[in-house]
């Protein structure tokens, strides 16, 4: 009887961490695919709405950074969000040329889908 409930316990052990590994799974999922909407940016906004989004996308990918404990994809959420800090300080101070941040974000963008998958 004792070897049953031996075995009963480490059954119910196993499917616990099991269930722990998929919560993080889908933890990161979730984070990932809000992460991946926040991409979406409109370059023909004035320059106070622009840069105020950015911030707002920054703000908010930090958040998402806060809440996930694999290290690589927490990175490429930091450095994501310093993409649209430096966005939002282009626009602040009137540099109209976006061409090398799309390139750079694109670049970001890409490095954060190989994190999420």
């Amino acid at each position: 009887m004792r070897l049953v409930h031996a075995f009963g316990v480490a059954a119910l052990g196993l499917v616990l961490a099991a269930c722990a590994g998929v919560g993080e799974t889908v933890d990161k999922a979730g984070v990932c695919a809000e992460a991946l909407g926040l991409s979406n940016l409109n370059p023909n906004l004035d320059p106070e709405q622009l840069a105020d989004q950015a911030r707002q996308k920054a703000t908010r990918l930090r958040e998402l950074a806060g809440q996930v404990s694999d290290q690589d994809l927490k990175q490429n959420l930091f450095t994501l969000a310093d993409s649209y800090v430096a966005l939002e300080e282009r626009k602040a101070r009137g540099l109209g040329d976006l061409n090398d941040w799309v390139q750079r974000n694109a670049d970001n963008l890409s490095a954060l889908r190989a994190a999420c998958l």
